[in-house]
């Protein structure tokens, strides 16, 4: 039953792989960092299986009763007046286990200014997008397997453009507890737009991501590494601004190799004392990383940094994070134990 299921979900991974390059999908909120936990520790992490409540936005079958009655709030300033949030919840009914995820996801564009073709003022204008998602996850017999599945009704409103659409999110999770390893294979956001903004229908942010993760034997720190967009290939485009010339004037593009594709599908991160009261998060993405490096300069990019402190029932955590070479990112977030 196992190996058919697991056949089943990776052939109907490949029949729906597609690559994607940013930009070229609409609803690109979907795919923002839903946590601190999650910016601290590189931006993408599928594996942790324990009270944080929000990180079954990204992969569901994470979904577990230790999240029950939990409750999530977490808030990003990103760049300008752009700030967006997350919120979730789980509860576990009384009968087998069973545990019910519900989130939110939300983008706030701030305010524009609104001019027609000639120049003349139209007034300002705001843009929005939300994402409501309800998710589940089961074990697989008496494996150590867990499936989990989410579906997300997404909304958007820019300027006096409306979309709405619906997406689902698959994953499929390994948990090793004599070893303390964790592994997990995640298909997000496989859906379409039900109405569209002004009549062309665009394709959602597909992605595939894989992820493992363990803690140390005798060390208290949980290390990650996660590959993300593995449905395209390459990833990275040349430069222009790193084009190189010769004594003859003649411009040479720059060159990605294979080891240099392959990296920037990579996220590292760890986190010391994971299950204490207090953490301290590090993490590293490759591709931001290379995509904001700026020749014979140093400003960090990539690197990611966070703590997470608990009192009584509330965690609270914070993560300080670089996403453009002019500005830095901080993530806000509040768990609630309501039990």
């Amino acid at each position: 039953m196992l190996r058919k299921i697991i056949t089943c979900f990776c052939l109907t991974l490949a029949s729906l792989t597609m690559a994607q390059v940013g930009g070229e999908a609409t609803y690109q909120f979907l795919n923002l960092v839903s946590s601190p936990r999650q910016a601290a520790l590189g931006g993408k992490v599928l594996t942790n299986v324990d009270y944080d409540v929000t990180q079954a936005i990204y992969n569901p079958a994470t979904i577990n009763a230790e999240m029950d009655n939990q409750l999530a709030l977490n808030y990003t300033s990103h760049l300008g007046e752009i700030g967006y949030g997350t919120a979730a919840y789980a509860y576990t009914l009384d009968r087998r286990t069973q545990t019910l995820h519900a989130g939110i996801t939300y983008v706030n564009y701030g305010s524009f200014d609104g001019y027609d073709e000639i120049g003349n003022s139209t007034g300002t204008f705001t843009g929005s997008e939300t994402a409501l998602s309800f998710g589940y996850a089961s074990q697989i017999g008496y494996s150590d397997f867990y499936f989990g599945a989410s579906i997300k009704l997404i909304t958007s409103k820019l300027e006096q453009y409306t979309s709405f659409g619906a997406a689902a999110d698959l994953g499929l999770l390994y948990i090793n507890e004599e070893l303390d390893f964790n592994a997990a294979l995640v298909v997000r956001n496989l859906g379409s737009q039900i109405t569209t903004y002004a009549g062309l229908n665009e394709k959602l942010p597909f992605e595939v991501a894989f992820g493992m993760s363990q803690r140390l034997e005798n060390v208290p720190i949980r290390w990650h590494v996660t590959l993300e967009n593995l449905q395209e290939w390459p990833i990275s485009r040349p430069n222009p601004a790193r084009a190189t010339s010769d004594l003859s004037g003649n411009q040479s593009s720059e060159e990605i190799g294979f080891l240099g594709q392959v990296i920037r599908h990579t996220i590292v991160g760890a986190e010391l004392f994971p299950e204490g009261g207090f953490n301290i998060r590090l993490g590293y993405n490759f591709r931001r990383g290379e995509e904001l490096r700026i020749i014979d300069q140093r400003n960090f990019s990539g690197l990611s940094a966070g703590i997470s402190i608990k009192m009584n029932k509330m965690r609270f955590s914070y993560t300080h994070a670089k996403y453009t070479g002019a500005a830095n990112s901080n993530f806000f977030g509040l768990q609630i134990d309501l039990r």
